[in-house]
């Protein structure tokens, strides 16, 4: 699982990365001083999740949040307890008060490890959609679609013929998908497991498309296989 971290504090950014190295499933791919750095990082790698702190000159970790529209997994940090109901409000996997401990962050990584299974619990969904494009509405089957793919503020659908392009994010349209045949497999993508022709170690293929594989999903996705072991 790559994460950042997010701080102004050296002395926070430090001590969060060397318990985060405690981690074996978890990797620092990059510790910022500021947001303007980390929104860069977020748009240029692929990472699961974000360790944001709160406090910080010109922009704070809330404002971060607020104009991030495909954003990682969540985790705030502050030195300060008042903070915890407005990240909240903010749909955030967990809030860690300053100085973290080991204890307390191995706690926060479970939440994140639960948080990406509910998200495919297997219940029914609907056989199709309707899909505009060039302001026609589109009847677009279920079974035709194979992968729907996070790009910046938009969303591609990429079904058996053509691509429809979405000014939406993947976590709004996860929930309207029928999650008996829909399952993220990225921060970035959700594929239809009908349409899996194989897959190998950390990468999908839907024909002659290759599709990574989050760490954070890898495990429930295998699940959904079912494989024949």
């Amino acid at each position: 699982m790559n994460c950042i971290i997010v701080d102004d504090d050296d002395t926070s950014r430090t001590a969060l990365t060397q318990i985060a190295k405690q981690v074996d499933y978890l990797t620092v791919i990059k510790t910022c001083s500021n947001p303007l750095d980390a929104i860069s990082t977020l748009k240029n790698e692929d990472i699961d999740l974000l360790f944001l702190d709160i406090e910080m000159p010109e922009m704070n970790g809330m404002d971060m949040l607020k104009a991030l529209d495909n954003r990682p997994h969540v985790i705030l940090t502050t030195s300060h307890k008042e903070y915890a109901l407005d990240a909240y409000d903010l749909n955030v996997i967990d809030y860690l008060v300053k100085p973290v401990t080991l204890p307390r962050f191995l706690k926060a990584m479970a939440k994140i490890k639960n948080s990406a299974n509910n998200h495919d619990q297997v219940t029914p969904g609907q056989d199709f959609f309707f899909i505009k494009k060039d302001s026609v509405l589109t009847k677009v089957p279920v079974k035709d679609i194979f992968w729907i793919e996070a790009l910046g503020d938009y969303i591609t659908i990429h079904t058996k013929d053509q691509r429809f392009i979405l000014h939406a994010t993947l976590k709004s349209l996860e929930g309207k998908l029928p999650a008996n045949k829909f399952v993220r497999v990225h921060r970035s993508y959700i594929v239809q497991l009908d349409n899996v022709k194989k897959v190998e170690d950390t990468t999908i293929f839907i024909n002659d498309v290759s599709i990574p594989v989050g760490a954070l999903y890898k495990d429930n996705f295998i699940k959904r296989l079912n494989p024949l072991q």
